[in-house]
């Protein structure tokens, strides 16, 4: 099954390997998975390196594409169908990124890697960590 990296996954898997779970960190750099990252994971870096809320990611904002094909991972984009799935969720949650991913991943049958718990309990939500 394609992984679908959260964007803090992404970063970690990028910038600090060690923050991710060994299994996790494992399957990431395994040739052999599909990996994907998500158009919307570039928007979301773009806007919050913007808004000074993640500086570091000056280098990460201007080669982004080479940064996914360094990692072995194929970019996502976001599709019509993504953006009606992410629009019609059921779900309280209000982060337009997260809600993206989690539509993304629901659409393609995906698993989405993330630490986050703000994805626990969505139905029909694969859901990785660790």
């Amino acid at each position: 099954m394609t992984l679908l990296l959260d964007t803090h996954v992404l970063i970690w898997a990028l910038a600090s390997p060690d923050r991710l779970p060994n299994a996790i960190r494992a399957r990431v750099a395994d040739r052999r998975e599909s990996v994907a990252v998500s158009a919307a994971s570039a928007f979301e870096i773009a806007t919050k390196h913007r808004l000074g809320r993640l500086p570091e990611a000056a280098a990460l904002v201007h080669s982004f594409d080479e940064q996914v094909v360094r990692l072995g991972a194929d970019l996502l984009p976001i599709e019509a169908c993504h953006a009606i799935t992410a629009g019609s969720l059921d779900w309280s949650h209000r982060d337009p990124f997260d809600r993206m991913l989690a539509a993304q991943a629901m659409r393609e049958g995906f698993e989405l890697v993330s630490a986050d718990a703000a994805f626990t309990g969505l139905p029909g939500l694969a859901v990785v960590w660790g």
